[in-house]
């Protein structure tokens, strides 16, 4: 600390994305399942260890867990399981990131690497991902359904989650307010919870569905300020962040929002080819700085980004957080 009470910021690494990683370890891709990367909880429980040993060797300071297409009801009508063997699936997720955490945290002890322990993000996808119509990408569904029912549908897998023992909750790739405002109230029913908030974004000022990004970042921040760690976007083009985030926090300069980002790697879903225009991406920790000099505090990837990618975000978070402990001697 300098003598003006200046501190050097906290910065934390998240995980990529967790199917396009765990496809090194399945030998097929999640793209298309109506359960997404949440099957290979029953067929590859290895699987999902390795690929959060991948992201932690990486230099992830939190993992997410395989849950964000995961449901009771779709667990029963995909797998064929009873609810409560849905509900102990969900549950399992956690105890295979922390068999990750173990074995990873054992590794350092090995070595000798001294590393602060990582945390574990239980994954809270939106209600549209289990509808397997795109609709996620839309936040359509808001407009026909109702707050009760989504609650109903998101309340089992909060449950399962929080008594699995998750460090957090991510409540991630939101594309409404509705249902963005519904979660952050229902995480009031865990006084001892804390969670990021992440919405998707069609543009550099809107939600998927069409709210304006800067209002709706206030709205639930001020609904629950306490419990919230973060608010910020998810699953876009790295090219738009920080111009979503810029001015949010110029009236508040003594009590900043912090803000988290994980988008894709750039490329475009093209539905009847695939992932395009892998050759004309910027590498996604080029975006780093920028992102943390408008206030970006936890970091990461999604779509299509791997290990490396978090290694080379890592790598950018670290000098970025060198240079500010030299300014902040400077002063």
């Amino acid at each position: 600390m300098s003598a003006t009470g200046d501190v050097a910021p906290t910065v934390l690494v998240l995980d990529g994305g967790f199917s396009t990683q765990l496809s090194c370890h399945v030998g097929t891709s999640a793209d298309g399942d109506p359960l997404w990367s949440a099957r290979f909880l029953e067929t590859h429980p290895d699987g999902v260890v390795n690929t959060h040993l991948d992201f932690l060797r990486a230099g992830s300071d939190v993992i997410m867990t395989n849950t964000y297409q995961a449901s009771v009801g779709g667990f029963v009508k995909h797998l064929g399981v009873s609810p409560e063997q849905g509900y102990d699936l969900i549950k399992h997720a956690v105890e295979l990131a922390k068999r990750a955490r173990d074995i990873f945290l054992k590794e350092c002890q090995e070595t000798g690497d001294v590393i602060r322990t990582p945390l574990i993000a239980g994954s809270i996808g939106p209600y549209g991902a289990h509808l397997h119509d795109g609709s996620e990408y839309s936040g359509d569904y808001a407009d026909i359904t109702g707050v009760d029912a989504m609650r109903e549908w998101h309340m089992p897998r909060i449950r399962a989650l929080v008594e699995a023992g998750v460090d957090f909750l991510a409540f991630e790739t939101i594309p409404c307010l509705k249902e963005a405002e519904m979660l952050v109230k229902i995480l009031k029913e865990y006084p001892k919870m804390k969670a990021w908030l992440s919405f998707s974004c069609k543009d550099e000022h809107s939600l998927a569905h069409g709210e304006n990004f800067k209002e709706a970042v206030q709205t639930c921040w001020d609904l629950n300020h306490s419990q919230l760690m973060a608010i910020g976007v998810n699953c876009c083009s790295p090219k738009i962040v920080a111009k979503l985030f810029k001015g949010i926090n110029d009236e508040r300069p003594h009590s900043p929002i912090p803000f988290i980002t994980y988008p894709n790697s750039g490329e475009k879903y093209n539905p009847e080819i695939g992932w395009i225009d892998q050759g004309k991406c910027e590498a996604l920790a080029s975006f780093v700085p920028e992102w943390l000099d408008v206030g970006v505090r936890y970091v990461g990837g999604c779509c299509r980004t791997y290990a490396t990618d978090i290694s080379l975000i890592n790598n950018q978070v670290q000098i970025w957080l060198n240079n500010q402990s030299k300014n902040v001697e400077c002063h």
